[in-house]
């Protein structure tokens, strides 16, 4: 009798998203959604969950970087991560994981070092100057844009492992 094999496609394990100050949890949602991918919205509460069966809403206890090692805890070789925060970056980024910031900026072992460096130096030049506070780039149309291209192409990069 003859063996048939079947090509099994890889699957992207799942998608972890920083939650808390998220823009883009809709379009993570979305595209998803439409890739058949498990996602884990992690908080510390206060959002509305998804009635999505493919969302786990994931409320962690209050305090500092919870959600974060929550993120870091599990994600890995074939999971995306949506983070802003360059520390949790970092961990994901060590640890095999895709990783975008909410602008489409993929962070990868190439530039996580300069990111986290430059990071490290804008939080020293804050420090010692009490009137350089805040003030970032506001969220554009064009980075939502941007992300949603980002998250699709690093989609489709973990399917092809």
């Amino acid at each position: 009798m003859p063996r048939h094999c079947t090509r099994i496609e890889p699957e992207v394990s799942q998608i972890y998203v920083d939650a808390d100050a998220c823009p883009v949890k809709a379009e993570v949602e979305r595209v998803g959604t439409r890739h058949g991918v498990k996602m884990h919205v992690v908080s510390n509460g206060g959002l509305r969950p998804s009635q999505n069966p493919l969302v786990d809403n994931v409320i962690v206890p209050e305090g500092p970087d919870i959600a974060d090692m929550w993120i870091a805890d599990r994600a890995g070789p074939g999971d995306v991560v949506i983070t802003g925060d360059i520390p949790l970056a970092a961990k994901c980024v060590e640890a095999g994981a895709r990783v975008l910031k909410h602008n489409g900026e993929a962070l990868t072992a190439a530039n996580i070092g300069n990111v986290l460096a430059t990071r490290d130096l804008m939080t020293d030049l804050r420090a010692a100057d009490p009137f350089r506070q805040g003030g970032g780039k506001g969220f554009t149309k064009a980075d939502r844009s941007r992300f949603l291209e980002a998250l699709e192409r690093e989609l489709r990069a973990a399917k092809r492992g």
